[in-house]
This record gives C-alpha cells, sequence and structure tokens, in this order.
C-alpha cells in the first residue's frame, strides 16, 4: 500500500511519529516519508536515528500555518495527522493556543489535503473526544467531526478522510506508565481515584491500527480498535509492588473511565473481529455497504467504556505485557 508513495506525517517527533516512522520503514519501502512539526530541535534529533536513510524528509512547520502546509504536501499520497495539543491541564490553561492547534489546525489540514489532491488522510483521535468533559476532548470532537463531514466536501473521487481513535498509550509520553515508573524511586505512586479504570494500547497497536484503517477507509469513518482494560491500582502495584499507593484526587477534567464509544455513537457504529467503525449518518455513509459489510450493527445499549470491557488484563498478563514492552 505505501510502497513507492509519498507520505506526511504533522507531529511526527512525537511518540507515535518515532514508532510510525520505524515500522513503515521496517514493513515498505515508500518514495518520502516527511516529517512535519514545529520543534527543530527534536528533529535534528530523529535524524540523528536514521543517518543514512534516502527516504526521509523533515519541514519545519505547523498546521497553524496553511501556506506551509500546502506547500509541504505537494506530491503527497497519504497523510496520517497526529499534530494536538493533547496534556488535558495544558490545554484547560491555555484554552486559545489549544483551539488555534486542534481546530484550526484540523481545518487548515483538511483545506490544504484537498487543494492539494491528497488521496487518503487519517486524523488522529482520542477517548476524551467521546462524551467529553475537557476542552482538549471537546476540541478533538470537533476535529473528529470536521474529518468526516470533509467527505461530503471533496467530493465523490476526491481526498478520502477518516479518523483512528484510541485510549492511553503505553510508554508514550505524558501517559501514565512511564508515570509510575518514575514515581517508584520516591516509594509512593500517586492515584488521582483508586476506582480509576484504563484502556490499553501499545505504540506499535496505535500505527497498526492506522495503517490498517489507510487502506480499509471508504471516507467518514471512525476506526476504533478493541483493547484490554486495566484496573490504575493493578497496574501500579504490578509497576511498583513495593510503593505505597497514595490517592491524591482527580484533576480537572479528567475522567475515572475512559471512553471510547458513546452511546449516541452507538446508533451508528459496526462491529468487526478486532475494530468497532463508527460511521457518519451524513449521505448516509452509515448505510453503506463498503463501509458495514462483515461488521454487524451493535445493540442501541452498547457503551465502550474501560470499566464495562470484555477483555482485561490482571496481574499476570499485565507482567508479561510489561515485560514485553520493556517497561517493567
Amino acid at each position: 500500500m505505501l510502497n513507492n508513495k509519498n507520505i506526511l506525517i504533522t507531529g511526527g517527533t512525537g511518540s507515535f511519529g518515532h514508532k510510525f516512522v520505524e515500522l513503515v520503514l521496517k514493513k515498505y519501502k515508500p518514495k518520502k516519508l516527511i516529517i512535519f512539526s514545529r520543534d527543530e530541535m527534536k528533529q535534528w534529533e530523529m535524524a540523528k536515528l536514521y543517518p543514512e536513510n534516502k527516504v526521509l524528509r523533515f519541514f519545519i512547520g505547523d498546521v497553524r500555518d496553511k501556506d506551509r502546509l500546502h506547500r509541504a504536501l505537494a506530491g503527497v499520497d497519504f497523510v496520517v495527522h497526529a499534530a494536538a495539543t493533547k496534556i488535558v491541564p495544558v490545554a484547560e490553561y491555555n484554552p486559545f493556543e489549544c483551539v488555534k492547534t486542534n481546530v484550526i489546525g484540523a481545518m487548515n489540514v483538511i483545506d490544504a489535503t484537498i487543494d492539494q489532491k491528497i488521496k487518503k488522510v487519517i486524523s488522529l483521535s482520542t477517548d476524551k473526544a467521546s462524551s467529553p468533559i475537557n476542552l482538549y476532548g471537546a476540541t478533538k470532537l470537533a476535529s473528529d467531526k470536521l474529518f468526516t463531514a470533509s467527505n461530503a466536501y471533496s467530493g465523490e473521487h476526491g481526498t478520502r478522510f477518516s479518523v483512528v481513535r484510541y485510549g492511553n498509550v503505553a510508554g508514550s509520553r505524558g501517559s501514565v506508565i512511564p508515570f509510575f515508573i518514575e514515581s517508584r524511586e520516591s516509594g509512593e505512586i500517586p492515584i488521582t481515584d483508586l476506582r480509576m479504570t484504563r484502556f490499553l494500547i501499545t505504540l506499535e497497536e496505535a500505527v497498526e491500527t492506522v495503517l490498517y484503517s489507510l487502506n480499509e477507509m471508504q471516507g467518514s469513518e471512525i476506526f476504533v480498535r478493541k483493547s484490554p482494560s486495566v484496573k490504575i491500582v493493578d497496574l501500579a502495584a504490578t509497576i511498583a509492588p513495593k510503593c505505597a499507593l497514595k490517592e491524591i484526587g482527580m484533576r480537572p477534567g479528567e475522567k475515572l473511565h475512559e471512553q471510547l464509544i458513546s452511546l449516541d455513537e452507538a446508533k451508528y457504529t459496526y462491529e468487526f473481529e478486532r475494530y468497532f467503525k463508527i460511521l457518519s449518518p451524513l449521505n448516509n455513509w452509515d448505510r453503506c455497504n463498503k463501509r458495514t459489510s462483515g461488521g454487524k450493527k451493535v445493540e442501541k445499549s452498547f457503551l465502550y467504556t474501560s470499566d464495562n470491557n470484555r477483555t482485561w488484563l490482571k496481574t499476570d498478563e499485565l507482567k508479561q505485557w510489561l515485560k514485553q514492552l520493556e517497561l517493567k
């Protein structure tokens, strides 16, 4: 699929971007793989990891700058939009900056990719976009709506847009596992609420989901990979068995349980073997056979949250899971 193609990833120097580049270069032979981001030092450090590679290109730029996006997208076949303001407290304290990147930036990506006749675009989303209670989630919900609806603007044979939504990514910057590993040296693990649960997905699984979605997408779908859940107290006890757990209270905008599919979204959701697809009702896309084929519509009462999941990581499985990730 990606052989001899030009691919651009926004926010490409983040945790996802690093793993995406690693796996794409390992599995495919792209013509160009373009890293579009605004931090030149991160680009410099990333380039040093691939000193002899002639496929990688590095573009300094910001998704807020449509002209720069337009230039970077010349000749590109596929786009993965990973750039975002993601840290919940930062977004709460800097709301306008969050909106500029996550909403205005999304619109810029959409406009520029349509203008440059890009074939397919995948935008990364988050569990926080489902029934959002914080600004980050609200901006990502707006972004999801923009990307799915934009299939109506690009024309029948124009740019296709879809979304990939997942929860907590193990090992990514700012995620709970590295935080627990750092905290165990103090002899105490701070936990916001002892009842808390989370979905867990590896960086490699996140990238695989994007690659799968790029291949399968017709446009307008939100792809949700089925993921195991974990109790935060079990995760903390597995990472730091000798440490005490200290409940410190939930932060503003934090959810007790992650949610990937809401009751309202269930009306348009189909279940497949390893994924769910949330389909847009615009233009009756939720009834399109190309999008629904092989899937089964979920019950109207369906809710996909980390506390009502069918699959859980228990202590022994969790130890093995962390060992495989070399995070313990």
